[in-house]
């Protein structure tokens, strides 16, 4: 799993939005399947994450809306969030993949779109993920949502670097527990 949000503000966004930490004026909701593609954009775009087929987003988009979002800034996808529950313990989400296109970035998109889905799963009480041990932007992004959320994190083995059949670097699981809001 990779995000893409960094947590600079000084990014200038599309519509003429000041920035500042939730100033953007997105629609977060459930992707429908023409978001599918978009999707795709967005994470090819993004650099950093591994990018799946077309076919896996158009999937995402179609067969697991409730478990993912986008971010919609003035009609265009700006970032989506990927995951489901974990078919062996359905009050855990598995968040696969989230991303932010660079003109919305540094306006908390990651975090939103974490907090529209894991508030759309009442049954959910724990979020896990995997994140590579270099990867510091994805790390301070859950970080800072488990904090604001008072809740715990902390990380276990996930997938060695032996599972990859292509030489792909271990990625450790975190687990964020107690994400409820009192």
């Amino acid at each position: 799993m990779n995000t893409t949000e960094s947590s600079s503000s000084d990014h200038q966004v599309p519509g003429g939005a000041t920035p500042g930490r939730d100033s953007v004026d997105l629609q977060i909701r459930p992707p429908a399947l023409a978001d599918g593609g978009e999707m795709w954009r967005v994470a090819r775009d993004s650099g950093s994450l591994d990018l799946n087929s077309s076919y896996s987003y158009l999937l995402l988009a179609d067969h697991f809306s409730d478990t993912c979002r986008v971010a919609v800034l003035d009609g265009r996808v700006v970032g989506f969030l990927s995951g489901y529950l974990l078919p062996r313990d359905p009050s855990r989400f598995f968040l696969w993949q989230v991303a932010v296109d660079d003109a919305a970035r540094g306006h908390r998109v990651a975090g939103r779109l974490v907090d529209s889905v894991i508030d759309g799963l009442p049954g959910v009480d724990s979020l896990v993920t995997t994140v590579t041990e270099d990867n510091t932007s994805s790390r301070r992004v859950f970080q800072r949502w488990a904090a604001e959320r008072g809740a715990t994190l902390s990380e276990v083995t996930g997938f060695e670097a032996e599972h990859f059949p292509d030489g792909h670097e271990a990625e450790p699981l975190l687990v964020i527990e107690g994400i409820r809001r009192s």
